[in-house]
């Protein structure tokens, strides 16, 4: 059902899963970039066990925005109230409530309004992708994949953080890396392609991401946009940890299979483990060989001046 008048709008949606897995998906805003689409990157500023502070980074049509959300949650109503702004100030802030309700042990009715929206849109698209997310919890620990990899550089982290943030030079540098492409048309916001050779089958695998800059905190997170099979989404991050004798460098990786690659073998085994350790293995291999070459990159550069 739904009612929309001017700039309003309220829709609510049937999902078959308890209302407790919907409303925590909910409340879990910093995994939205998994989940959601348009959602590229989500950071908890600050939360005191009710009122949430979010930066949200999403993609609308085409250009990165940036916009602060302040969150109300109500675990015991099942609601969160909030209040969005986007990075113009000139733009009123758009306001609206998720609520759950319960339908039995295994339904419940997810209602999302809206005031102030000029994307109209917006809802039935994050209802559906909500839902359809949802509609997975029994199988979420099969499809999710997260992992990091670290080096310790001694060097400075200025050195480990402009080889990582010059993509465009990888096709010189990284030897699985064929070719890239890298727009940043706002600072600190890449656009990026890439061409990557599969070490294990030598086929190219291509892949694009939008990747947000952080020079001072010394941190590039991402979210790719196109991805390869068996891989549904991808998100991940760079960072520079300074110690005493250097910084340790450190690759994180999110990942969210596509169903078909969890799914039965023909040998009557459950596919997911094969295809978690495939993951694993493919991205492990390839951020450990660019974090291999941030280092000598780093240290390198400190031996000629020495």
């Amino acid at each position: 059902m739904s009612a929309e008048r001017g700039h309003s709008t309220r829709r609510t949606m049937s999902v078959a899963a308890p209302a407790g897995v919907v409303y925590g998906m909910l409340a879990d805003a910093v995994r939205w970039p998994l989940f959601l689409t348009s959602h590229l990157h989500v950071e908890r500023i600050d939360f005191d066990g009710t009122v949430e502070q979010l930066r949200v980074w999403d993609l609308v049509d085409d250009r990165v925005r940036s916009s602060h959300v302040r969150r109300t949650l109500d675990p015991p109503a099942r609601t969160i109230d909030f209040e969005q702004r986007s990075g113009d100030r000139a733009n009123a802030p758009v306001t609206g409530r998720w609520s759950v309700e319960s339908d039995g042990d295994t339904r419940s009715a997810l209602t999302l309004s809206r005031d102030g929206d000029d994307a109209p849109d917006v809802v039935p698209a994050l209802l559906d992708q909500v839902r359809e997310m949802a509609e997975r919890w029994e199988r979420l620990d099969e499809l999710l994949v997260g992992f990091e990899d670290s080096v310790h550089v001694e060097g400075p982290s200025e050195l480990v953080y402009d080889f990582l943030y010059r993509m465009e030079d990888w096709v010189e540098l990284i030897p699985h890396v064929e070719w890239t492409l890298v727009r940043e048309d706002q600072p600190g916001v890449q656009l990026a392609a890439m061409d990557t050779c599969a070490e294990d089958t030598g086929e190219t695998v291509t892949v694009e991401s939008v990747r947000l800059c952080f020079p001072h905190a010394g941190r590039i997170v991402y979210k790719e946009t196109l991805t390869p099979d068996p891989i549904a989404s991808h998100s991940g991050e760079w960072a520079l940890l300074p110690d005493e004798s250097g910084v340790r460098v450190v690759s994180t990786h999110q990942v969210m299979l596509r169903e078909d690659a969890v799914g039965p073998a023909p040998d009557g085994r459950t596919a997911g483990a094969d295809a978690r350790h495939h993951v694993r293995t493919w991205l492990g291999r390839a951020s450990t060989e660019a974090l291999g070459l941030a280092k000598w990159h780093a240290e390198s550069a400190v031996r000629r001046l020495r």
